[in-house]
């Protein structure tokens, strides 16, 4: 950041050239049907395809070097700034300059941001392409959806001879994955995946403490999935990050598209995967709705039902990845977490980062429609 002593015409006129596109764009995106039609399914998926196949033969995510990047020259700005303004002084004037700056470079990150990926925060989506109904969800829909999710959690969790899960290997896991976006674009269209480019994260250490499994970078169209977590965890968080690099924004979309195509692969492994987020989703639902009636009797009765009808393998595997993160708890996830939740909101979903737990409506407006799950 160049540090200037005084306003500008100059910058100012740059500063009103970039606030008439960044308007232009903020009004366009209160139409979602305009944005689904003619951004969604026309723009992003040629930005998108360019970006995955120029990004894909890399060994490494080009994404996580560009965070480093940012956040370097972010600091080294900073410092310049301030050097600056003990040798020019800090004026008022000084003070409005630097901020003129500041909000030119918020204006082309949003413009960006927008054009290349964000607009898909503004779409109708899948609840459009499906022609789906997603409502509140009662207790009894709750309910049900968790015992159906339990029996699919049961049934693969059997097709899994062995006693400890297998470590998969993570490009299998990459190749399935494609398989299985593959198998359901011939079903629906709109899950055509090209140019596979998911990566293992190369901050996964701190993945503790930033709160992620896993992430997908816009700017260079490239999903993350963590390599330290549980690998029973990857299959679905990697269908899940190909969501999002598909054009589906919202965190319940992603879930649901990852639901949609892990749930129909012929692996026993990725179908198990799949269920095992989704149960967590289920029973927070059902744990959340027995608690608000505040009858507790029929709250540990839910849970001791919920506990004893899980296959013994299964209950063990869910105490093992529990413990996974109960291990890497720190205090600094909940600051990075609410900061994700703020970024969620301001991205029109309302229910921050409590937006994940939303696939289970999408669950039940699926099964209503489809008669199952």
């Amino acid at each position: 950041m160049k540090a200037e002593a005084k306003i500008t015409v100059k910058a100012l006129i740059s500063l009103g050239l970039l606030l008439f596109p960044a308007i232009l764009i903020f009004i366009f995106s209160f139409f979602s049907l305009q944005v689904e039609e003619y951004y969604s399914n026309q723009w992003y998926p040629a930005i998108g395809n360019t970006f995955r196949m120029i990004t894909r033969n890399l060994p490494f995510s080009i994404g996580d070097i560009l965070y480093v990047l940012v956040g370097f020259s972010l600091f080294v700005n900073l410092i310049r700034w301030i050097i600056a303004g003990f040798r020019l002084g800090f004026t008022v004037n000084y003070f409005g300059a630097g901020l003129i700056i500041v909000v030119r470079k918020l204006l082309w990150l949003y413009i960006v941001f927008k054009l290349i990926w964000g607009l898909n925060y503004d779409r109708m989506g899948i609840a459009y392409q499906l022609n789906l109904d997603p409502e509140p969800y009662q207790k009894e829909a709750v309910v049900q959806i968790t015992k159906d999710l339990m029996d699919s959690l049961n049934a693969c969790r059997r097709q899994l001879k062995d006693t400890n899960l297998a470590e998969k290997d993570f490009t299998n896991i990459n190749r399935e994955a494609y398989k299985n976006y593959q198998d359901q674009s011939r079903n629906y269209h709109f899950l055509t995946y090209r140019n596979q480019t998911v990566k293992k994260s190369l901050y996964s250490q701190i993945g503790d403490f930033v709160g992620f499994t896993g992430y997908f970078n816009p700017f260079t169209g490239e999903a993350q999935v963590r390599s330290d977590i549980p690998r029973i965890m990857v299959p679905f968080i990697t269908c899940h990050e190909m969501a999002h690099q598909l054009g589906y924004a919202s965190e319940s979309e992603a879930n649901f598209v990852g639901y949609l195509t892990a749930s129909h692969s012929k692996d026993p492994y990725f179908r198990y995967s799949v269920y095992l987020e989704l149960f967590s989703y289920a029973q927070g639902a059902e744990i959340l709705l027995y608690g608000k009636e505040k009858d507790f009797p029929a709250f540990e009765q839910m849970i001791k039902y919920n506990r004893s009808y899980l296959d013994s393998l299964v209950r063990k595997d869910r105490k093992e990845i529990r413990q996974f993160f109960i291990k890497r708890k720190n205090n600094i996830s909940p600051a990075f977490n609410s900061m994700y939740d703020q970024y969620l909101k301001l991205n029109k979903q309302a229910a921050g980062i409590d937006s994940y737990d939303d696939v289970i409506a999408w669950l039940i407006a699926y099964k209503k429609k489809f008669g199952k799950i």
